[in-house]
């Protein structure tokens, strides 16, 4: 039979529930102890939860950019988003990994030392596919990469890490570099296996090829920058001076934007065999007449026509029409 309280005991037990404090931490209170927390002394929580979140926030900023990079580069729809930010090991996080992968080690300057881009080989094949002309479905049998797709590879990783700084605007001034691609995790070792790190992951859709993209970045290398890493301190420093600011920033980096105009002369098809067999002063048939307007792309968009020129002794051209819808 349970113990039965006495009527101080019954007092004392509705006085502590009316103010809100258990008769268990009064007495702990009392005797000067305090309750001891568990810690996990093989995994130290080194990033908060509030910090994966600002993560979270700042790669879906990042994921948004990329969408529409890839989306117009590939010319094919293509989604990416962003589905949890996490810590793990560094041993968690490659003993995930299977060969073939695309492993990016990237240099983020002035950050000290270097992160990890992950690629799924099968979205990896579909961009692939989709530069060479394919229609970006892959391949149903994984093998490794040649020397040609990995150079195509650090191409398309080269323009992927484009959007970075901007999402890392707030916190710090990032020059990604891409050290190197690995397809092998045994070779992609740039931290000891029980490192932790904060492990981003990301949903990517190229076509009708779904897979995952995962950026491990060691704590190590954002520690100068773990107190930034609250949305908090984004909020507090900004006032209706900085939105000002900002919206002329904008302006500028838009108007100072480098952007590739190519005037196309004509087009023309030939057999693999007499292009390899061209010389000096053969002659190729284009499908345009010499007094023909040029088309104007602005990027991929074809959006001027023109007349071909000099002017101060440069080739030039005179725009003569301005396509205002995409054709």
């Amino acid at each position: 039979m349970g113990d039965v309280l006495s009527q101080s005991e019954i007092d004392e037990l509705l006085k502590s529930m009316s103010d809100g404090v258990s008769p268990e931490a009064d007495s702990s209170e009392t005797n000067g102890k305090k309750s001891a927390l568990p810690y996990d002394f093989a995994r130290p929580q080194k990033i908060n939860k509030e910090q994966l979140r600002t993560l979270e926030i700042m790669y879906d900023t990042y994921c948004r950019s990329l969408t529409s990079f890839l989306s117009g580069y590939l010319r094919t729809p293509v989604s990416v988003e962003v589905i949890s930010a996490e810590q793990v090991t560094y041993n968690e996080f490659s003993n995930a990994l299977t060969n073939p992968c695309i492993l990016s080690i990237v240099e983020l300057a002035p950050l000290k030392g270097s992160i990890i881009l992950e690629l799924s080989a099968g979205i990896g094949y579909a961009i692939i596919d989709r530069i060479l002309g394919g229609p970006g479905t892959g391949i149903k049998r994984m093998r490794e990469f040649s020397e040609i797709e990995q150079i195509l590879l650090e191409r398309v990783v080269h323009h992927t890490l484009g959007p970075l700084p901007e999402a890392w605007a707030n916190v710090e001034t990032l020059r990604p570099r891409l050290e190197r691609i690995e397809t092998n995790s045994q070779f992609a070792q740039i931290v000891s296996p029980t490192d932790t790190t904060a492990l981003i992951t990301m949903a990517i859709r190229v076509g009708a090829v779904e897979g995952l993209m995962n950026f491990c970045i060691p704590i190590a290398v954002i520690e100068p920058v773990l107190d930034r890493l609250y949305t908090r301190y984004w909020f507090s420093s900004e006032t209706p001076d900085d939105e000002t600011d900002y919206a002329e920033d904008l302006e500028n980096k838009i108007e100072t934007a480098n952007i590739d105009i190519a005037a196309v002369i004509g087009r023309t098809r030939i057999m693999v065999s007499d292009f390899v067999n061209l010389a000096i002063g053969d002659i190729i048939p284009l499908d345009s007449y010499i007094d023909a307007d040029l088309e104007i792309y602005v990027g991929p968009l074809r959006k001027f026509l023109a007349k071909p020129g000099i002017s101060r002794g440069k080739n030039a051209i005179q725009i003569t029409e301005t396509i205002i819808r995409e054709e």
